[in-house]
């Protein structure tokens, strides 16, 4: 239970989703100004798992589930990526009967319990007075419900897929890029050696960011996404040409896991949906590879075509923070403390056509960002398309600016 006597307040902080560089700068960066203006910070570990498991008791030991922040925790841990409070995919509103505490066993007997009478009682027996939830739509949708509960709140975006709305950059999704571009052109040389495809697939639910950027900077011939439904036949076409026009007789095409072949649907691994409903994708990569080797051989003279198919997942999410991901989230930190001293609750730090502002949190719900195939994506060419960059936003086809 926090202790306020000698602070202006107490502030929660807490990361929920999937890791990605650049969380922990956030942390930093709200932490030291906090304390720099006579704030506490508590940080919630496991994201809304934290706040859900916490026992009201001052005897209990809570350690697995909050801790005080310090200039030196925070220090320590800015430099590094992932989130040293680690995290989950709880969502407090939708918690099945299994999954709830055993000290709350008795009160919540339903298959699937909201939980959230019980996530406010724990805030205020922590002494919490601010939120601060850092996430992308997922974990923001609850906390846009925290908001409507009356609980004090400021979100700071975070997703590698960079599909929160109203904000051209999402935590997380600069390293992402960069690692994509790094790894794509180390997997050149095996692909130019043995003159083969090569199949990546990346992160991306339902947004094509993740692809679309690296294929912009130049590191595949072709890029799949979320937002068009592909024709297979057509990709095949197209890489064997790429093959062709290569003095090394390779082509690379990223694939977005959560692309669907015309007439078809998102590929899964199997497994119930978490906490949010999503089912976790996984296995596009092996029917592009598929469908490449079944149609290589019409376009190339009868002969076959063989793949490297690469799953690209956790090495883009892993590591150190790049230099986008490891200012900006420190800016965002800034920037949400800014708005717990003016006590402007109820928004979300956003980064519009290069300026940093904030928006209303309720944007997070409001709508879906995805690529506007129209003005970004070239449905023949199956690659990013862009007339000029002249007053464009820094990420072009991830900003939501219109014309």
């Amino acid at each position: 239970m926090a202790n306020t006597k000698n602070s202006k307040g107490t502030i929660g902080i807490l990361t929920g989703g999937g890791d990605v560089p650049g969380l922990n700068p956030a942390i930093r960066g709200v932490t030291l100004r906090a304390i720099r203006e006579g704030y506490r910070v508590i940080g919630i570990r496991r994201g809304w798992g934290g706040l859900v498991d916490v026992v009201r008791d001052k005897k209990a030991d809570n350690s697995k589930n909050f801790i005080e922040l310090t200039a030196d925790i925070v220090d320590k841990a800015g430099r590094t990526g992932g989130t040293f409070l680690h995290t989950s995919r709880t969502n407090p509103s939708r918690v099945q009967k299994q999954n709830v505490p055993d000290h709350l066993k008795d009160s919540y007997t339903d298959d699937v319990n909201d939980l959230t009478p019980d996530v406010i009682k724990n805030l205020e027996f922590m002494g919490i007075d601010t939120l601060i939830p850092i996430g992308g739509d997922d974990t923001l949708s609850y906390g846009v419900r925290m908001h409507k509960e009356g609980v004090n709140a400021v979100a700071i975006p975070k997703t590698m897929d960079n599909d929160v709305p109203g904000t051209d950059y999402c935590i997380g999704f600069s390293t992402c890029v960069t690692r994509t571009i790094q790894l794509a052109n180390d997997l050149r040389t095996p692909a130019g050696s043995h003159e083969r495809f090569l199949v990546m697939e990346v992160f991306g639910r339902y947004a094509g960011f993740t692809a679309m950027l690296p294929t912009m900077a130049g590191a595949a011939h072709r890029c799949i996404i979320p937002e068009h439904e592909f024709d297979a036949e057509q990709l095949t076409e197209l890489l064997v040409e790429d093959r062709a026009k290569n003095p090394s007789n390779y082509s690379m095409v990223l694939v977005s896991e959560g692309a669907k072949l015309k007439g078809g649907d998102m590929v899964f691994e199997g497994g119930e949906a978490d906490a949010y409903g999503h089912k976790k994708l996984g296995g596009i990569g092996d029917l592009v590879s598929e469908k490449l080797k079944e149609y290589a051989p019409k376009y190339n003279n009868g002969h076959g075509i063989n793949i490297i198919n690469q799953k690209l997942g956790y090495l883009v999410r892993g590591g150190d923070p790049d230099a986008i991901d490891s200012i900006a989230p420190m800016a965002y930190g800034n920037l949400a403390f800014d708005l717990v001293l003016r006590k402007d609750f109820g928004k979300l730090v956003v980064l519009n056509n290069g300026r940093y502002t904030n928006i209303p949190i309720e944007t997070v719900t409001s709508r879906k960002k995805v690529v506007n195939v129209e003005k970004h994506y070239n449905t023949e060419r199956l690659r990013p398309f862009y007339n000029s960059f002249e007053n464009q936003p820094m990420f072009i086809m991830a900003s939501e600016l219109e014309d």
